[in-house]
């Protein structure tokens, strides 16, 4: 889960152009702007998506309670949250929806959180481009979040990363091998070790 600060304020990118054409982003400077909240299941690449006035506690408290509403959030489908360590994402005055739980990335660490690779994606459109008003901006990003929800390939490919944990399923046949794999492997005399599995570290948005 992350925010990410999109306003009137162009968003300039190198464009490719033949040789010795000007390129030219007719764009008009204002310092208005909004924010999207950004949730992303990695390993579907399934997505959610809010536009938001601003940034702050009660603004992000109303976030998770769209959010964990929208995915049946609750004690029988907890939701594990990875996020970056904001003021308000840890404030003493955050409401947290039942069955949402936060886990928050080491300071200094935007590689780390998966959402983060996202917004390249959703500042597509709005590239070199110049909005007479933030409405007309927030229809645009409407339509580019809204097709991103159709493209889990896509957004799989972003935020997926290698060592992203997988849900395991207890009684598949396939943890039992490995199990018993392991058992069978281990040398003599090698003390016995617990094969419990926290469930409460592995998440699924669906």
């Amino acid at each position: 889960m992350d925010e990410h600060r999109i306003g009137l304020k162009p968003i300039l990118r190198r464009v490719w152009a033949p040789k010795g054409t000007p390129v030219r982003a007719v764009v008009a400077q204002r310092s208005q702007w909004m924010d999207a909240y950004g949730f992303v299941h990695p390993q579907s690449g399934q997505t959610s998506w809010l536009l938001m006035p601003s940034v702050n506690v009660f603004e992000f408290s109303a976030a998770l309670e769209v959010f964990a509403q929208e995915i049946g959030a609750g004690p029988e489908k907890p939701i594990l949250l990875v996020l970056d360590g904001a003021g308000w994402h840890s404030s003493p005055h955050l409401r947290l929806p039942a069955g949402l739980h936060l886990l928050f990335l080491p300071p200094s660490s935007p590689e780390r959180e998966p959402c983060e690779r996202l917004w390249p994606l959703t500042n597509e459109p709005l590239a070199n481009r110049g909005f007479p008003t933030l409405d007309a901006l927030e229809q645009v990003q409407i339509e580019r979040c809204r097709w991103m929800q159709t493209q889990t390939s896509l957004v799989r490919a972003s935020p997926c990363f290698h060592w992203w944990p997988t849900p395991l399923d207890r009684t598949s046949t396939d943890l039992v091998w490995r199990a018993n794999h392991a058992q069978q492997a281990r040398p003599q005399g090698e003390a016995a070790h617990s094969d419990h599995i926290d469930r409460s570290k592995f998440f699924k948005s669906a």
